[in-house]
């Protein structure tokens, strides 16, 4: 029986036990990027949706002008009609909000920039986020990286 109790305990020798380490280390040195890329694009969910809001109120603020419009266009988001702090969550504030190329044509045409800057748990890739509307209606999203 002692026999056995010795035979058991030394089944694993330091070798063994330092691979086994080793192949640990490198699936999770490949597991944290993968998971810190999906917390981030969790984070970029929020402010898709901020600017999802914005895009439908720079609509609405076109919708209110005739196509022959020609005065100034929003530039910010008071001239839309959001009050301070409408537009923070938890990721993202008022201030990473851009609103640019606003034309007054059905549909609308604009260009919506989200770059994080002042919150402490801002999404750290990609750098900036922006939506752009055509004349024809259509929606497309890019990143800087």
């Amino acid at each position: 029986m002692n026999k056995n109790r010795q035979r058991f305990f030394s089944a694993f020798t330091l070798i063994e036990l330092m691979v086994v380490i080793l192949i640990v280390a490198i699936l999770a040195a490949v597991a944290v990027p993968i998971y810190r890329a999906r917390v981030d694009a969790a984070k970029w969910s929020e402010g898709k949706a901020i600017m999802g809001t914005i895009a439908t109120a720079v609509r609405t603020w076109c919708a209110e002008r005739s196509p022959d419009y020609s005065g100034p266009k929003p530039s910010s988001l008071a001239e839309l009609g959001f009050m301070p702090g409408d537009c923070t969550g938890t990721y993202f504030s008022d201030a990473d909000f851009t609103v640019i190329n606003v034309t007054v044509v059905n549909p609308p045409q604009f260009t919506i920039t989200c770059t994080p800057t002042d919150q402490l748990d801002r999404p750290q890739s990609p750098v900036s986020v922006t939506m752009e509307a055509d004349a024809e209606g259509n929606v497309t999203w890019s990143q800087v990286p």
